[in-house]
């Protein structure tokens, strides 16, 4: 793979979890206010048209049909799965302990990059990923309650990711990342309002002490529709982002810079809910950006430069 490949990816990366981590901090502010199956279904109604007029304006006569689409729906039930473990988490977390739970991602994709597609990731990419997941525990490290059962849904959408990830580069490179974008949101549609039936028509389904996992319909103020107009733009800009990230290279490289949502949700973490990083946690943080470094500029693998 060409540096330019690696560069632009990388840019890409940080840029959609910038977005990302923007989009999460507001998800947990405004959960009170909507059900996650009603947030996935609206989130998704207003994307899908944003991204069908992206195509028509930049491809006209292109179809936003996938070349693989059993790969591409698989990708997109792996991100969905991982959305609903990471939110059905949020409410009773802080956005940075959340985070951190949720960046064991680049040590599966290195697990999995190994063990699914065979791309080698040698000592160096090894050690630098070693190098951020410490900094991960250091992180975690001060919220000793915090460590209960509800901590691993974001553990769990860590290994959803990278699977998703690994699917991306080995099965989904020469997609179209509108055509890959669309189907996920599509997906997130058909899921978020197959998740409000459910509630609303299974007895017993709907739990008033779950309100954002198990809360029926309930109707959107007009401030509320500003906020699930905001994450649907967020999350158009933010998925064509990572798709075209893993696509252009390798996910052990693009899995370390995303550690940089570490940093953005530590920041909006402060601005939204007053969450203030000590000594320590700044120490974890800065050996998950010295990981980063130390994979793209560190003396890379001969893998890490070359296609799959």
């Amino acid at each position: 793979m060409r540096l330019e490949g690696t560069t632009l990816g990388v840019t890409l990366i940080v840029a959609s979890v910038f977005m990302l981590s923007f989009g999460d901090a507001v998800v947990k502010q405004s959960s009170a206010d909507f059900s996650l199956w009603q947030l996935l279904a609206l989130r998704s109604l207003i994307a899908v048209p944003v991204l069908i007029g992206i195509a028509r304006f930049a491809s006209p006569g292109s179809s936003l049909w996938p070349k693989s689409v059993g790969w591409v729906v698989l990708r997109s039930v792996l991100i969905v799965l991982m959305w609903i473990a990471f939110y059905t988490a949020l409410p009773f977390m802080s956005l940075s302990v959340a985070a951190t739970a949720l960046y064991t991602i680049p040590l599966f994709i290195a697990i999995f990059s190994a063990a699914l597609i065979g791309e080698p990731v040698g000592l160096k990419r090894w050690l630098a990923i070693l190098v951020g997941f410490v900094g991960v525990l250091v992180i975690l490290r001060p919220a000793a309650d915090d460590f209960s059962p509800v901590a691993l849904l974001p553990v769990l959408a860590a290994a959803l990711y990278a699977l998703a990830a690994i699917v991306t580069r080995s099965k989904c490179a020469h997609e179209d990342s509108l055509s890959i974008a669309t189907v996920l949101n599509l997906c997130l549609l058909l899921t978020g309002f197959v998740g409000v039936v459910a509630v609303g028509l299974i007895p017993g389904a709907a739990d008033a002490t779950l309100p954002f996992l198990l809360g029926p319909w309930v109707e959107l103020k007009a401030e509320t529709w500003a906020v699930i107009v905001l994450l649907g733009i967020l999350m158009v800009a933010q998925s064509i982002g990572v798709a075209k990230a893993y696509q252009i290279a390798p996910p052990a490289i693009i899995g370390t810079f995303d550690y940089s949502y570490l940093v953005f949700a530590g920041f909006w973490g402060f601005v939204f809910f007053g969450e203030v990083p000590d000594g320590l946690t700044v120490i974890g943080i800065g050996c998950i950006l010295a990981a980063g470094w130390m994979v793209v500029w560190g003396g890379q693998a001969k893998s890490a430069t070359e296609p799959l």
